[in-house]
This record gives structure tokens, C-alpha cells and sequence, in this order.
């Protein structure tokens, strides 16, 4: 059996009742599930926003530097940003 180290974490009424609507719910059994499968949602959704940055920012910004007549404009680079966060944060949430 794994090593449990002990915890006491004091949770705002919110998410308490969130976390208690989780385990009512029948999904999960104890907290520490409830806790598990949130840390892994987190995990999922930092390795996919590392993945693009690396997939797609890095080589983005090094031909941007090697042509800076490619370059595009900033309000065209946020739009485009916020449409990808908001569709990583979407999937996160399935």
C-alpha cells in the first residue's frame, strides 16, 4: 500500500460543497479521489499547453525572428490565443 501523508487542507464553502456534490454524486469514494482526478485533469491540461508552445509558439516565433515581414499582428496573435486556450479549456472540462 502507498504512503499516505497526512493533510489538512481548509477548503472555502464552494468548493467544499463542490468536492461533497462530487462524492453524492456516487463517481467517487472519497476525497482523495475527488482530489486525484482533479490533479490529473490539471496535469492533462499543462501537458497540452506545453505540447503547443513547443509545437507550435516555439517554431512560430523562430521563423517569425528568422522573416519578420511574416510577422503577424498582435491583436490577430491574441485572438488566435484566446480561441486555442478557450478550446483547451473546453476539453479539460469533458
Amino acid at each position: 500500500m502507498a504512503e499516505i501523508a497526512p493533510k489538512l487542507i481548509a477548503l472555502p464553502p464552494d468548493l467544499a460543497e463542490r468536492v461533497e456534490a462530487k462524492l453524492r454524486s456516487g463517481r467517487y469514494d472519497t476525497e482523495e479521489s475527488v482530489l486525484r482526478e482533479s490533479l490529473s485533469a490539471l496535469d492533462e491540461r499543462d501537458d497540452a499547453m506545453e505540447a503547443w508552445l513547443r509545437d507550435e509558439v516555439a517554431p512560430a516565433y523562430d521563423a517569425a525572428m528568422a522573416d519578420p515581414g511574416r510577422a503577424v499582428g498582435l491583436d490577430a496573435v491574441r485572438d488566435r490565443l484566446h480561441a486555442h486556450i478557450g478550446t483547451i479549456l473546453s476539453k479539460s472540462r469533458q
